[in-house]
């Protein structure tokens, strides 16, 4: 058997701080929920405020896990990344509104059904739009990031005006399915159905998108090309296509998260992709540029933090993520769980 070298350390010779630090960034989710505990007396107001922390967060998870895969594949800055959201949920609503005998009946399967077919259709519709966004917008500016972020930019805005001229500039209010009105009680607490169901949507995303990357071949070679790009195409694969693969499953991606976040706030806009970025961008940062794990406490730590401190100070809620994102910054600058690529 082999010695182990001198200079490794022992493990009875680390430090707690040292022995807790790859698993710092999971605890803080748990932590914050404990001060949210502590702070909120009220139990049921507390676990009503965290299961709605939790769903906000899971749904800009699916947000914004496309744009942070992308970034850290790609190395491409999508300003454009809220087009395919709004898209996705107008998209979705419109399939919503011709399946109105589906999602008006008091049939939890029926209106389960209306809601996977709203979401197929706005994850076909931003897909195919993200296939033709990389080939005309994205592939000519590769490696020029003040490029980027003009040309996406500007491509955002195109596509909200195509909204406009679709589906008119008016404001849409919509209504959720009918078995997913309304709220159960647990523990005294009143829970939304439809927060209930995007947490198991965001978790099903999460889980579907990590046994991806970790456990099949294609998963393999976007890690592979996350770290070392050259290396892969050396070895004879083609990462342009993956590129287009995982830019298209990143726009699908966000067409999901739209569908869910105009179901969420019951009302759309053609703007409302746009206003949404400013969370995904705090998120993507703070999680670590190209890291989905990272992204996922991100998220559900600025969806808790926002409902927390919206219920504790109002006013305090508008700067509560800004000051979540500094913190997290200061402690890691490279986010919580970064993706470090060979140079």
């Amino acid at each position: 058997m082999t010695a182990a070298p001198k200079h490794a350390p022992k493990m009875a010779e680390l430090s707690l701080a040292q022995r807790l630090g790859p698993w710092m960034p999971v605890l803080l989710v748990p932590a914050l929920v404990v001060l949210g505990a502590l702070a909120i007396p009220e139990t049921s107001s507390w676990l009503t405020l965290t299961v709605s922390g939790l769903a906000m967060g899971m749904m800009i998870f699916i947000m914004a896990s496309g744009l942070t895969l992308v970034f850290g594949l790609m190395d491409v800055i999508n300003f454009g990344h809220g087009a395919f959201v709004s898209v996705g949920a107008f998209v979705g609503v419109t399939v919503l509104l011709m399946l109105g005998q589906m999602t008006g009946a008091p049939s939890l399967g029926l209106n389960l059904v209306a809601l996977m077919l709203a979401v197929l259709g706005a994850m076909a519709a931003t897909g195919a739009m993200g296939w033709a966004f990389e080939k005309v917008i994205v592939m000519p500016v590769y490696g020029h990031h003040l490029k980027q972020i003009l040309v996406t930019m500007g491509g955002l805005i195109v596509v909200e005006q195509l909204i406009i001229v679709l589906w008119g500039p008016e404001e849409i209010y919509i209504a959720r399915p009918e078995s997913l009105k309304g709220a159960i009680t647990f523990a005294g607490a009143a829970l939304e159905k439809y927060r209930l169901v995007a947490v198991v949507v965001g978790l099903v995303v999460f889980a579907a998108m990590r046994f991806v990357l970790r456990r099949t071949r294609i998963g393999l070679i976007v890690r592979a090309g996350v770290q070392n790009g050259e290396m892969v195409q050396a070895l004879g694969y083609r990462l342009r296509r993956v590129f287009v693969g995982v830019f298209i499953a990143g726009s699908a991606l966000a067409g999901l998260g739209g569908v869910m976040w105009g179901l969420y706030q019951e009302v759309i806009t053609a703007h409302m992709g746009n206003q949404a970025m400013i969370l995904i961008f705090i998120v993507v940062i703070i999680g670590g540029l190209g890291s989905v794990e990272g992204c996922f406490i991100g998220a559900l730590l600025v969806g808790l933090l926002q409902n927390y401190v919206a219920f504790l100070e109002p006013k305090a809620a508008l700067i509560s993520n800004i000051a979540l994102m500094v913190a997290i910054l200061m402690w890691r600058p490279m986010g919580m769980i970064p993706v470090v690529k060979a140079k």
